[in-house]
């Protein structure tokens, strides 16, 4: 896929075990020019999923650009104003002809496993912020991008790991140095039928934009809408982005006034199961006996092209603990209906000791048959040296 290109083409997504630098594999835009590129195996960051290979092959002389910067290139002097037709990228998983690559996404349900499938989704909108903030100038330096939050991630049907899939997404907001961009999952209804697609997951990151030699917060390009639909979406998004920052200052409010009472009579509640548990209600239990934890040290093989860990690794091995959790909580195989946020707050390096801790955090019983159960996971990083 060209860099400028003004219409989205899509990515066709192979397994890892046909890379796509094998002789018998297709070429990138006709030419595979292996001799004047350095091949994937060779750079930094291998942690590589099917989606993220094709995505950075697709965009090698971005990311080659990103990997060896001009010495001392000056920033980017000039924003430009790009529209999100030019950020829309879409990826293609051929699940119906690639048993290789079905197998590689399948869970236990003949499902896709959604924690693979959140890897892919920071890997695409990694790239979609690459698109839309590079100058095109090979002789400025390359802003650091990386992802500072997901807003919402959202399941509205089960994706079938037997059905083609598709991933759609372009930018749709812009601040001063934050993009965001929404992503959607599509397939098809039932394979081989003439039915339109239909979204099956939808997916909001926000991105922050860093110069790469200072570190500090750096201007993007401007977002220009064209269609109804685009402006529709940047006006929404815009009014997320203010009532993030206004949740922010309420949530510090709320701490400082009434919360205090109301975490008074969790905590009064509890000490029943401590002091008195015969007494204790039957149908409840402590919030630390839902606890499972993970510990592992981040290995070289998971950071990405700027040598950090890859954010959707950690989303990854997130989610399959969440869904450990609300497994031994329910005792049933859960159902899972979406993210409420991902919040980066601090990047994780190669040698880090990283603690996986999950805990239910409350249960909805509006509906008996159907309970909806909250996990809260989160992810503590140290060097024990």
């Amino acid at each position: 896929m060209e860099f400028n290109s003004s219409s989205p083409k899509t990515i066709s997504v192979v397994s890892t075990f046909a890379t796509p630098f094998d002789n018998n594999s297709p070429p990138v835009n006709g030419t595979l020019n292996s001799q004047t590129r350095k091949p994937i195996a060779l750079w930094p960051g291998m942690y590589h999923s099917p989606v993220t290979s094709a995505l950075w092959e697709a965009r090698s002389k971005i990311f080659e650009r990103l990997l060896d910067p001009p010495k001392d290139a000056p920033p980017q002097s000039e924003l430009l104003t790009k529209t999100p037709k030019q950020s829309r990228t879409s990826i293609l998983y051929n699940f119906s002809s690639d048993y290789i690559l079905r197998e590689q996404y399948r869970d236990p349900w003949n499902e896709v496993r959604i924690g693979k499938l959140l890897e892919d989704l920071d890997a695409l909108a990694g790239t979609i912020s690459v698109k839309h903030c590079s100058d095109d100038d090979s002789t400025t330096r390359p802003l650091l991008l990386v992802t500072a939050s997901v807003d919402k991630i959202v399941l509205r049907k089960p994706i079938s790991v037997d059905i083609d899939l598709k991933i759609v997404g372009s930018v749709i907001w812009v601040g001063r140095s934050s993009i965001e961009i929404q992503l959607e999952v599509i397939q098809s209804a039932k394979e081989g039928s003439d039915t339109s697609d239909s979204v099956a997951l939808t997916a909001n990151f926000i991105f922050v934009a860093r110069d790469s030699k200072t570190g500090k917060a750096a201007p993007v390009n401007h977002l220009s809408p064209e269609t109804q639909e685009e402006k529709l979406l940047f006006k929404e998004a815009e009014a997320r982005s203010i009532l993030r920052k206004r949740k922010r200052v309420e949530e510090r409010k709320e701490c400082e006034n009434g919360e205090v009472n109301r975490l008074e009579a969790l905590l009064a509640e509890g000490r029943i199961f401590c002091d008195m548990p015969a007494l204790a209600d039957r149908g409840s239990i402590l919030l630390r006996d839902t606890h499972l934890e993970n510990s592992l040290i981040c290995q070289p093989q998971q950071r990405n092209i700027h040598g950090r860990i890859f954010g959707g690794f950690l989303m990854h091995r997130a989610f399959e603990l969440a869904f450990s959790t609300a497994y031994a909580f329910a005792g049933l195989v859960p159902y899972f209906l979406e993210v409420d946020h991902v919040d980066f707050l601090r990047p994780v390096d190669v040698g880090d000791f990283l603690r996986l801790k999950s805990c239910v955090l409350y249960t909805e019983l509006e509906n008996p048959e159907q309970p909806v159960i909250n996990i809260e996971v989160v992810a503590h990083v140290t060097r024990p040296s």
